[in-house]
């Protein structure tokens, strides 16, 4: 062993360094094994940042840059990538006035909804996801999904997401020019319980883009990051996505899940 020292040209004070340290355990393999742990229960869906902050949501404060060292030490590497989401903007009907008006916060629960409908295929067929969105804390209200856009899609989805409206409300519901969204039927049903009608712009993608994002994180972290059997399975995985979206998948402006931040809310109130 000398002699391989002295070939290396390493002094022998560091050659015992470095053996001491060998020999010692890894002060960071329980941090590890709880990185390795969130990264696995979110299916890679987690960058460092995330991580750090379900870290600090379990009681362990760890600096950024510690776990985002630790995760490449491990070859972790969140496997979301953003793809962009183009949609079709309808331009017949009557048109309600864009009462939102890019402002894309509440105060609470149940005062401002958006909704739109997005487009794929898959196994050659084209598919519709019709949800709500609460603009509060980013909840799926509900959703609905079918093969054809039709007015049934939309009117469903409405029907489902107002079984959970309070009596007691002051809701605006904000949609984008589509056909479906100036449809007499439409009209009438948020007028019947006092719902306020919003719509963007024609051709203004921003004035929805809460909604937009939320097509694009769907697409990235389920339709383009799992493997689908067949369309039923696609929808049996699809409701678990939703579900996995509403109660576990923190969002980083909260530090938590958006049903995990209405209950915080809902106590405190």
């Amino acid at each position: 062993m000398k002699e391989l020292v002295k070939l290396a040209d390493i002094p022998r004070s560091t050659y015992y360094v470095l053996v001491k340290r060998m020999n010692q355990p890894d002060p960071d393999s329980d941090l590890k094994a709880e990185i390795k742990s969130i990264y696995e229960e979110h299916e890679g869906r987690y960058g460092y940042r995330r991580i750090r902050d379900e870290l600090a949501n379990r009681g362990q404060k760890v600096n950024h840059k510690k776990v985002q060292r630790i995760m490449k030490e491990l070859g972790l590497k969140c496997l979301v990538r953003m793809k962009k989401y183009k949609s079709y903007k309808g331009t017949v009907g009557k048109i309600a006035p864009n009462h939102l008006d890019r402002q894309f916060t509440a105060d609470a629960p149940n005062q401002k909804w958006v909704t739109d409908i997005t487009e794929f295929k898959l196994f050659g067929e084209k598919l519709y996801l019709s949800p709500v969105l609460d603009l509060f804390n980013g909840e799926i209200i509900t959703y609905t999904i079918g093969s054809r856009p039709t007015y049934s899609l939309v009117s469903e989805m409405l029907e489902k997401a107002l079984e959970r409206l309070p009596e007691e409300h002051n809701l605006l519901m904000h949609s984008d020019q589509g056909w479906h969204y100036q449809m007499k039927q439409y009209r009438h049903a948020l007028q019947e319980r006092g719902i306020k009608q919003s719509m963007s712009r024609k051709g203004n993608c921003y004035d929805n883009s809460v909604m937009e994002n939320f097509f694009g994180i769907m697409k990235s972290e389920f339709l383009y990051f799992k493997e689908f059997e067949s369309v039923e399975h696609f929808k049996q995985e699809l409701k678990k996505y939703m579900e996995y979206y509403n109660t576990k998948r923190m969002k980083a402006k909260f530090k938590m899940s958006p049903v995990q931040y209405r209950t915080h809310f809902e106590q405190a109130a």
